[in-house]
């Protein structure tokens, strides 16, 4: 009964007419994967084979004897190598459950999750990610499925949020940078407040990023008590710009914290408040004070 079974998936790959369709369709300019991809016919054979493999084992043991194949189910798989149609076959008792692609199982490889997440993250709108997911797999995908996707991002970026800080860190680099986002169906502007800090031996650290509708020290307030919380005892020198209050909040939070202002905002201060005195205000002048301040 099993050499029965076997007879009816073997050669159901024929290597050599797939050989020289790859190879006919490398020639034609085709790419390897995606939409219309050299190797997606390869791969469907493929996968469609195992199942094939696999059925007949299932068929053969003991406890299936009276049990027989029933016909095949078709769905539409999505792999890195583009989509399309895989049969896999049935049996009467509805007792198969194959293995290399499981029952109700439309993706290959999280491959396909982690290009969409990465897009994402890039900016991209569900409907750039949409048409471009349509483009390279051939696969139609809805918002409500990429929003589904996309919401696999929260625990770990809560995670992240929430992880503890070390308890010192000789320098934290504090601004707020603005952003045009889409609100509601609107462009607007958002303040993204970010922390940089340098740990005691030597290395970068992200400590946060934190939006609001605007910059204030009253919110940065609540960021640095946010610190506190995570482990944060002490900070030697917060390097920020030069918001009004801003010190005296961080000297809320840290009392011991030195506070000095970035270079970057250092220069145009001086200049603007004619703290060099005597010294021309031309643009040459303030271009060249700019490169001895970062040189030292």
């Amino acid at each position: 009964m099993e050499e029965h079974m076997q007879n009816d998936y073997v050669g159901l790959v024929d290597y050599k007419f797939l050989e020289a369709n790859i190879l006919s369709s490398i020639r034609l300019g085709k790419p390897l994967t995606g939409k219309d991809g050299a190797l997606t016919p390869l791969i469907k054979k493929l996968l469609e084979a195992s199942l094939e493999g696999e059925m007949a084992h299932h068929l053969s043991n003991a406890s299936a004897v009276h049990n027989r194949r029933n016909g095949k189910s078709c769905k539409t798989l999505r792999t890195s190598s583009g989509s399309f149609d895989l049969l896999t076959p049935r049996d009467r008792v509805g007792s198969f459950d194959p293995q290399i692609v499981k029952k109700r199982q439309t993706s290959l490889h999280p491959e396909l999750e982690t290009k969409i997440l990465s897009m994402f993250s890039s900016g991209m709108s569900y409907k750039c990610i949409a048409a471009h997911v349509e483009e390279i797999y051939d696969h139609k995908i809805s918002a409500a499925e990429i929003s589904s996707i996309t919401d696999t991002l929260l625990p770990v970026i809560n995670e992240w949020r929430n992880h503890p800080l070390q308890s010192v860190y000789p320098i934290v680099f504090m601004d707020g940078m603005f952003f045009k986002v889409k609100e509601d169906g609107r462009c607007v502007s958002k303040c993204m407040y970010t922390l940089l800090g340098i740990d005691q031996k030597g290395k970068k650290e992200v400590l946060g990023f934190y939006l609001s509708e605007s910059e204030g020290s009253n919110f940065w307030l609540g960021v640095l008590n946010e610190l506190k919380e995570r482990g944060v005892e002490d900070i030697l020198i917060a390097c920020v710009d030069g918001l009004k209050n801003f010190p005296a909040a961080i000297n809320s939070a840290f009392p011991n914290a030195q506070v000095q202002m970035c270079v970057i905002h250092r220069v145009p201060s001086m200049v603007q408040t004619k703290e060099m005195k005597g010294a021309p205000t031309n643009k040459t002048f303030k271009l060249d004070s700019l490169r001895q301040m970062l040189a030292a």
